[in-house]
């Protein structure tokens, strides 16, 4: 009989290890493409923030456009008030019907700084009927008027309400003064005017809420 032959210890080792180059390639194929998505993502995820940063600036920005149709809302209703009453005594200090001293939340209005107002419940601002106004951006605007004042729906005291600094003149754009219209017991200090704070909700692409206070007098 024959005695089957006996391999040699160099060539059992080698036929051993066939196959092994491929395996750490694979593993190594698998980690880089690993690595390339994990920065594909981090790519993708700074790209979000900044976008959603430009997003909330934006929205900020608009803003201002809010306040500035709030201010022109007063405007009107107090040149409206005054045509109205025009030939009598019967001003915002004296008259309980004027505009400002009666609360209107469809208008966006409250004739008093009413603590329990919750200005980031939705509920508060889908109160207000005046359609938002959207700009070129999709930036959707809408405002709040609150008169600095404890009691609502009362006339305007120095006991009851904020009151500003003395009146500046500003490139002649004089705001009337309390005692150019009221005279008496119970008018404000000579020299100040109520405040009004305004609050702008501006509503963004991609659910972006923004918020922006200012106080006027």
């Amino acid at each position: 009989m024959k005695s089957l032959t006996k391999l040699r210890f160099d060539r059992v080792r080698v036929v051993k290890q066939r196959g092994v180059v491929l395996f750490f390639a694979l593993i190594a194929l698998l980690a880089m493409s690993l690595a390339a998505v994990a920065l594909i993502r981090s790519v993708d995820t700074s790209t979000m923030i900044a976008g959603n940063l430009a997003f909330k600036q934006a929205a900020t920005t608009s803003g201002d456009a809010g306040i500035e149709a709030a201010i022109t809302w007063l405007t009107a209703t107090d040149t409206a008030a005054t045509t109205a009453r025009a030939g009598t005594a019967n001003t915002v200090l004296n008259d309980l019907t004027h505009p400002f001293n009666v609360t209107n939340a469809a208008n966006g209005y409250y004739s008093n700084a009413d603590s329990a107002l919750n200005l980031f419940a939705d509920a508060t601002w889908n109160a207000i009927t005046i359609p938002a106004v959207t700009d070129n951006s999709g930036n959707s605007k809408r405002y709040i008027i609150q008169r600095m004042c404890r009691t609502a729906n009362a006339l305007v005291t120095a006991q009851n309400c904020l009151f500003s600094g003395a009146i500046q003149d500003t490139n002649g754009q004089n705001i009337p003064l309390p005692q150019d219209v009221c005279t008496g017991a119970g008018c404000p200090a000579a020299g100040q005017t109520p405040q009004m704070r305004i609050t702008t909700r501006v509503d963004g692409p991609k659910n972006t809420v923004s918020y922006v206070q200012a106080f006027v007098y």
